[in-house]
């Protein structure tokens, strides 16, 4: 990289936000060559260009990535989760060389819930394939999320995907045959009526109305560590980590997300730094590293 372009960048770096985003590392012909994310982008940015010699010797990829690198963009975001949100959705699209992550069509967990059932379900799902469900989501963090649906099924007595209620009655439902109705602590046996208050309560939750529970867990929580019961303070510490992490509202990035330099101002730039006479149609390369 010419000294003066890598010049221009440092200052560029220094004037980056100390905010989560994600950023987009740029070759001389304008392409996106890496998409990365960042809790903090002027930490993480600067890194590229004070990369140390023991970093650059041991990862040949990075040192090769960083001689391509002569401009970046970056797009702030108001969490981390949403900067991994956005990582993934902007690696699908450009599929940057320097990429390994993200470039299947593997999506972020969903969770559906169909109120056009009897007794409604929380569901996992990757695609929102059915108009007239209610999605939630997409969620970051898959792990999080499937101890979240746990403890919603704990705390308010939802069904999830893997149930099969049978009805008993003219309004009377069977939740479980199995040593599940024995497992969770809400009745087994109800009302359509008062299953689907159930769902409303676990549908507030997600979406963000978490505030009492997370309060009276960290009470639990608390109580447990000063009685002494580290084992059961630290499951209420991963659970409200889960929770936490679950309930994190993120905005959906729908406007257009494109490279802002257009193609024949790539071409133009191109003939201009090979002296040719016109913009160039074809181009022929030779390996010459055999």
């Amino acid at each position: 990289m010419p000294k003066a372009e890598h010049t221009n960048l440092k200052e560029k770096v220094r004037r980056l936000p100390h905010k989560p985003g994600v950023y987009l590392m740029k070759d001389r012909l304008g392409q996106t060559i890496y998409v990365g994310k960042a809790k903090d982008l002027k930490k993480r940015v600067s890194t590229y260009f004070q990369a140390s010699r023991k970093l650059l010797v041991s990862q040949p990829k990075v040192r090769a990535m960083i001689d391509l690198i002569v401009d970046f963009d970056l797009i702030v975001v108001k969490s981390e989760t949403e900067a991994l949100l956005l990582e993934g959705q902007l690696i699908k699209k450009y599929k940057p060389r320097y990429n390994t992550d993200f470039t299947d069509d593997k999506r972020f967990l969903l969770v559906r819930v169909d109120h056009r059932e009897p007794l409604p379900r929380f569901r996992l799902t990757r695609n929102r394939t059915d108009s007239k469900s209610r999605y939630y989501g997409p969620f970051a963090h898959s792990t999080h999320l499937r101890q979240t649906l746990a403890a919603l099924r704990k705390k308010f007595g939802i069904l999830l995907g893997d149930a099969s209620p049978v009805k008993i009655e003219t309004d009377q439902w069977r939740l479980y045959d199995d040593a599940r109705a024995e497992i969770y602590e809400h009745p087994n046996e109800l009302s359509q009526a008062d299953y689907l208050t159930r769902v409303d309560s676990a549908c507030a939750f997600l979406d963000g109305k978490t505030k009492e529970w997370l309060t009276e867990l960290k009470d639990q929580m608390q109580a447990a560590a000063e009685s002494r019961d580290y084992e059961k303070a630290a499951q209420l510490r991963d659970r409200i980590t889960a929770l936490e992490q679950t309930s994190v509202r993120t905005r959906k990035f729908e406007r257009p997300l494109h490279d802002p330099t257009p193609k024949s101002a790539t071409l133009a730039q191109l003939k201009a730094d090979l002296g040719l006479r016109n913009i160039p149609e074809r181009m022929e390369c030779f390996d010459i590293s055999h």
